[in-house]
């Protein structure tokens, strides 16, 4: 079982100094990743519905919360690390232009060495989807095509592309990552998340608890499209017992992630990097369940 840090550009470490303390106790700990979270605008007064607060509001009905840029957080804390895998838990896929998100995570997991780990959804706050621009009822079309764009710019001799949104040709994007590829992980708590990381996924991130029919249904759906529904990273949330944990692990669960903060509705289970440093025993008990 791996253990990754949730979510790290929130709370306190958006202070640089204190994201810096965390991800150094993180790695010092074993912990294998530190996770972010996206939020370019929020638009006051939002009436799209949160999914995962009883009031359908996040932050506690906070719309003016510091959420620092995941990338160019990451970025910073790329930089004071060697080891810790650097994710976004999620980016908000269809409101970014894909070519130029290939171009940044390339850059990031370039210059990092590999430790990039790309947690894309779709997003649910239509405001905001107004606010940046960006067409709301086609964003799960765009989420599909974009992640094909990604790929080709990363993998690709001589990148081209056609497609509904994005058309180019002999469009090189350089670097590409350092092992060829960035792995994405597809977030969301619903069936077409399910779905569309067992198509087009290398992970799946549920983003509340581990739930066994979604795992199940993106494995199976993975099966459907000639994918090895075992070579699928399921990401889970940590569970409040940790002698669940063995349980998680034998039903295919991979990492786990301890909130850092008490954003998104999460209790926090790490307070500090201190704290952070303390789960060094809890990483190495369950490191070969």
């Amino acid at each position: 079982m791996k253990f990754g840090l949730r979510y790290c550009n929130t709370g306190r470490y958006i202070d640089p100094a204190q994201a810096v303390e965390l991800v150094q106790a993180g790695e010092e700990a074993g912990f294998d990743s530190a996770w972010t979270v996206e939020h370019t605008v929020v638009p006051e007064g939002y009436a799209s519905t949160y999914p995962y607060s009883d009031d359908g509001k996040m932050a506690g009905g906070m719309d003016d919360v510091p959420l620092p840029d995941p990338l160019i957080w990451m970025a910073y804390a790329a930089a004071a690390t060697s080891r810790l895998k650097l994710a976004t838990g999620i980016l908000i896929l269809p409101q970014h232009n894909p070519v130029i998100t290939a171009k940044q995570v390339a850059t990031l997991d370039h210059m990092s060495g590999g430790r990039v780990l790309l947690g894309i959804g779709v997003g649910w706050l239509r405001e905001e989807f107004e606010a940046i621009g960006t067409p709301f009822e086609d964003r799960g079309r765009r989420t599909d095509e974009y992640v094909a764009v990604l790929r080709e710019l990363w993998g690709a001799e001589r990148p081209s592309f056609q497609g509904e949104f994005i058309q180019f040709d002999g469009a090189y994007c350089r670097p590409q990552p350092a092992n060829g590829t960035v792995p994405i992980i597809v977030g969301g708590h619903s069936r077409p998340a399910a779905r569309r990381a067992g198509r087009l996924g290398d992970g799946f991130f549920p983003a509340r608890d581990a739930p066994g029919e979604l795992i199940s249904l993106a494995r199976q759906t993975a099966e459907e499209h000639g994918r090895d529904p075992d070579a699928l990273e399921i990401t889970a949330s940590l569970p409040a017992d940790l002698d669940d944990i063995p349980a998680l692990a034998a039903a295919g669960v991979d990492r786990l992630l301890v909130p850092v903060t008490a954003m998104a509705g999460l209790p926090t289970a790490i307070a500090s990097p201190r704290e952070a440093l303390g789960w060094r025993d809890v990483v190495e008990r369950y490191a070969e369940v």
